[in-house]
């Protein structure tokens, strides 16, 4: 349970087991409901850009073996956003890391735009917990690393970094260190890094799981802005249900031993998101009922 800040502010409201009962009895109407709705919303309007079929992977641990992941299935749609949420050991990151292309050795498929994942590509973009820009690097020259790799001129690159510093709040601090602005800022840094290549699938691993509180709201908000401006294909790694439902288009619900993807919740709510609103703390506790 380390990691659901949120489950103890549940577990707080002090109902009792007969009214969950019927509270996600009520949602499970409503999201079948709402889940044909999204389903045919979606398919009119964009196309299957991620497909994953029957994979799991396993690990070798003191001799046996460890089932991480067991006949994983998922579809994943052009532009949409989807949270992946669960605890500790049931494999959301190894999930995360075969999609990047971090690790070949699994069992089952993996298509990205109808082509088998082999090995890391720069259509595929991630950000970690951590953000490991480099301390000698300016904000500027941490972004512009990622176009190394990239056939452009100086012009071009300067242009790209400079679009997405901008993008991501942080005009005035091109030239800051590392060490000079905060956590969260850090992390934008990390994002637009990811972004400068323009990829077409944005990944990210637990991205604000090192900040306070307080900075991790504000870079859930700037979060949604992001997406909602780029448009990028992305999903999201979290322990955080709350962060799960305001960012998601959908929540895949995973639990462990073996790593497997319980359910699916689709969040068929405007943006933004109201976290107090009665709807939105529906979902948001429907999403924890399987974690109590």
């Amino acid at each position: 349970m380390g990691g659901f800040n949120n489950v103890l502010e549940y577990a707080e409201v002090g109902i009792n087991q007969k009214l969950n009962t019927s509270i996600k009895y009520e949602y499970d109407q409503i999201a079948s409901i709402n889940n044909i709705k999204l389903t045919a919303k979606t398919e009119a309007n964009s196309k299957t850009v991620l497909t994953i079929e029957s994979v799991s992977k396993t690990f070798q641990l003191n001799g046996k073996e460890l089932n991480v992941l067991k006949q994983v299935d998922l579809i994943v749609k052009q532009g949409e956003f989807v949270s992946i949420v669960g605890s500790s050991g049931c494999g959301k990151s190894t999930l995360l890391r075969l999609i990047a292309g971090l690790d070949g050795v699994y069992d089952g498929t993996i298509n990205w735009l109808d082509q088998k994942i082999n090995g890391t590509s720069l259509d595929r973009g991630i950000v970690f917990q951590e953000h490991r820009l480099f301390p000698w690097l300016t904000v500027k020259q941490n972004v512009a690393l990622a176009l190394d790799a990239v056939d452009l001129s100086v012009n071009e690159k300067s242009q790209r970094v400079a679009h997405q510093i901008e993008v991501v709040g942080l005009n005035g601090f091109e030239d800051a260190y590392p060490h000079q602005i905060s956590g969260g800022m850090s992390q934008r840094v990390a994002i637009a890094r990811a972004l400068v290549l323009r990829p077409s699938l944005l990944l990210l691993d637990e991205p604000f799981g090192a900040l306070d509180a307080l900075t991790r709201l504000k870079m859930q908000q700037e979060l949604q802005r992001l997406w909602e401006k780029e448009g990028t294909t992305t999903i999201l790694v979290t322990h955080d249900v709350e962060e799960a439902v305001f960012l998601g288009d959908r929540v895949v619900v995973m639990e462990a031993k073996p790593g497997r993807i319980n359910r699916i919740v689709p969040v068929d709510l405007p943006r933004p998101r109201i976290r107090t609103a009665s709807d939105f703390q529906l979902i948001k506790d429907d999403v924890l009922s399987d974690f109590l």
